[in-house]
C-alpha cells in the first residue's frame, strides 16, 4: 500500500501526526536511522527496533554499485535481504551528485560520474534512479534530484531547481512498483523566490509526501532554517513531510517548530565510532581522560541498552582500546537519544507545551556541563 499521513495535532506549527505503512503505523515526529548499506553500521535489525525505530534508511547509490539491485531484488526485496521487518526509505543517490560529480557532468539527461569504489564510471538518471528504487521495494522512494551546493550564484540555482522539477516529472511517469510511495524534493538553494516555486510546483505533483532538501551542506544555521521556513508553507498538509540529512537534537526541535515530520541523519552512528555521545548536557567525548573512573552512565536520563548495563568508563576503554563493541554501545546510546527526543517532543505537541520543552532541551544542551 501507499503510505498516508495522519495529522492528529498541531502546536503552533509543530505537528504530531501518524505514518500508515505496509509495516505498521508509526509516530511523528520521528528520527530515521540510516543503513547506507543495507545496514545500520555495527547494530542489528532488533537491536533498531528495541530502540523503538520506525523507517530506516538505505542508499539508492551504494546498493547500486553493491551488491546490486538485481541481487537484492532476487532476494526477495529490502527487507528480506537485511531482515528489517519495518518500513524503510531509500534515498534516490541525488547527495552522490552532490558530493562525487561536478557541475559540468551534470546534465538535462542525467549525471555523470565517477565510482568511489574503482572509478568506474557511472550514468544515473531519474528513471534509473526510480528502476533501482522499485527494484529494492522500500516503502518510501526518493525523487532523483540535484542537491545546489552553498553557496551557488541565483542563476545556477535557478537552474539546477527548474531541472530537479523536471526529473520529478520523468521519475513519476517511470515509477511502477504499486506498493512503494514516491517523495518529492524541494529545492532552491537559499533563494526565497525559488524554495517557493519549487514548493508549489513539486506540490501539484502526486506525491506521496514531500522533503526539503539541500540544506546541511556548508550553510549557517540561520540560512538552513530559512530554507525550511521559504518551503515548507506551501506544502499540504496532508501529507508527510522531510528533512534530509539533520540529526542534529537541536537541529530537530528548529525542524519541529517548523512543521518538519521526518528527519535522518549517519550523524549518531558517525559520531560514536569517534567516541562522542549525545547528552542532555551537550555532546561529549568520551575519549577524554576525565571519564577514566566517571562509573555513570553515558546519560542518566537515557533509557537505553548502553546506558542501563555500562559506564562512561567502560565505554571509553573500549573507545580507547579501539574494541568494536565501544562503536556500538556508543551508536545504540545515540540512536536512541535521538528517538527518545522525538519522543518527548510528541508528548509535549499533544500537551500543547512544545516550545516550553524546546526552550528548556536547548538551555540545557547548550551549557555543556559535561
Amino acid at each position: 500500500m501507499k503510505i498516508k499521513y495522519e495529522l492528529l495535532k498541531n502546536d503552533n506549527k509543530a505537528r504530531r501526526g501518524k505514518l500508515h505503512t505496509n509495516y505498521g503505523t508509526y509516530d511523528t515526529p520521528m528520527f530515521m536511522p540510516v543503513g547506507t548499506l543495507a545496514n545500520v553500521k555495527t547494530l542489528m535489525p532488533e537491536e533498531i527496533k528495541a530502540m523503538n525505530a520506525g523507517v530506516i534508511l538505505s542508499n539508492t547509490y551504494h546498493l547500486w554499485l553493491r551488491p546490486g539491485e538485481d541481487i537484492i531484488d532476487h532476494a526477495g526485496g529490502l527487507h528480506k535481504f537485511m531482515n528489517y521487518d519495518g518500513p524503510i526509505l531509500t534515498d534516490s543517490g541525488g547527495f552522490q551528485v552532490f558530493s562525487l560529480a561536478k557541475p559540468k557532468d551534470i546534465t538535462e539527461e542525467g549525471v555523470n560520474f565517477k565510482s568511489h569504489i574503482d572509478g568506474k564510471k557511472l550514468f544515473l538518471t531519474p528513471e534509473l534512479s526510480i528502476q533501482i528504487q522499485n527494484k529494492l521495494d522500500s516503502d518510501i522512494a526518493m525523487s532523483f534530484d540535484e542537491c545546489i551546493p552553498f553557496p551557488a550564484s541565483y542563476e545556477y540555482a535557478k537552474a539546477s531547481t527548474e531541472r530537479t522539477l523536471r526529473w520529478a516529472k520523468r521519475g513519476l511517469a517511470t515509477h511502477s512498483n504499486p506498493n512503494q510511495s514516491l517523495f518529492g524534493i524541494v529545492q532552491g538553494g537559499e533563494y526565497t523566490d525559488l524554495r517557493e516555486w519549487s514548493a508549489k510546483e513539486t506540490s501539484k505533483l502526486p506525491f506521496d509526501g514531500f522533503s526539503i532538501g539541500g540544506t546541511s551542506v556548508g550553510e549557517d544555521k540561520d540560512t538552513m532554517y530559512k530554507m525550511i521556513d521559504d518551503g515548507i508553507r506551501y506544502l499540504p498538509e496532508d501529507k508527510p513531510r522531510y528533512l534530509m540529512g539533520v540529526g542534529d537534537p537541536i537541529d530537530i526541535l528548529e525542524g519541529v517548530s517548523r512543521g518538519i515530520d521526518m528527519f535522518d541523519c549517519v550523524l549518531p552512528t558517525r559520531l560514536a565510532r569517534h567516541g562522542n555521545a549525545f547528552t542532555r548536557n551537550g555532546k561529549i567525548n568520551i575519549k577524554n581522560n576525565k571519564y577514566k573512573e566517571d562509573f555513570q552512565p553515558i546519560d542518566e536520563s537515557c533509557d537505553c541498552y548502553t546506558c542501563k548495563n555500562f559506564t562512561r568508563a567502560y565505554v571509553r576503554h573500549l573507545i580507547t582500546a579501539n574494541e568494536t563493541n565501544g562503536g556500538r554501545l556508543l551508536s545504540i546510546h545515540n540512536i536512541r537519544f535521538l528517538i527518545k527526543m522525538t519522543e518527548e517532543i510528541r508528548t509535549s505537541i499533544e500537551n500543547g507545551n512544545f516550545q516550553e520543552y524546546k526552550e528548556e532541551f536547548i538551555n540545557k544542551y547548550t551549557k555543556k556541563e559535561n
